[in-house]
């Protein structure tokens, strides 16, 4: 695996070695030692999926303390703009963002640890997202930014997205008295 260091510290793209042949192929999409060797000492507890149409936007999630999750993300199937929002308040990136596509043609994964928000919009029909997380969900310690906040001036690739209820009433990052 390949471990690419992006603007924001501790937010990694990972390029796996991907084996193809005429059955298909085959990757390894997590190695815990690969992992450790390259600085991500994480234990997952969770797994989690969803399956978008073209347009959703589910985001920009984080989860406070004591539930405050790392998370490894990637796309089965289809295709998203994926996207973390530095929120660690005396970084020197904070209110910055990254964004990278991340498909399952592409096999290319984001590690995103605690202090980061998290959001991706949907590309494709039927994508499949899965992510590994580092804590278990806690709807009490769940939070969420405003996906559209003027301030983060994100450049996502879809127009009018799909939202929940909950990404529709994020909050701006003017208004976020960040846990991390």
């Amino acid at each position: 695996m390949e471990f690419i260091q992006t603007p924001l510290q501790g937010v990694l793209l990972i390029k796996p070695r991907v084996f193809e042949d005429p059955r298909g192929y085959f990757y390894e999409s997590f190695n815990a030692t690969a992992f450790e060797n390259a600085g991500i000492r994480e234990n997952f507890v969770q797994d989690n999926q969803s399956l978008s149409q073209t347009g959703v936007l589910r985001g920009l999630h984080f989860q406070k303390q004591p539930y405050a999750q790392g998370k490894l993300v990637r796309v089965i199937h289809g295709a998203v703009y994926d996207v973390a929002v530095d929120i660690r308040k005396d970084s020197p990136t904070y209110g910055k963002w990254f964004g990278a596509e991340l498909s399952g043609q592409n096999k290319m994964m984001m590690y995103i640890p605690v202090g980061f928000a998290h959001g991706f919009a949907t590309l494709q029909d039927n994508t499949i997202f899965t992510y590994k997380v580092t804590n278990f969900y806690s709807k009490e310690s769940e939070d969420c930014l405003l996906w559209n906040d003027p301030a983060l001036m994100i450049s996502w690739p879809i127009q009018n997205p799909l939202l929940s209820p909950k990404d529709i009433e994020g909050k701006l990052l003017k208004d976020l008295n960040s846990p991390f």
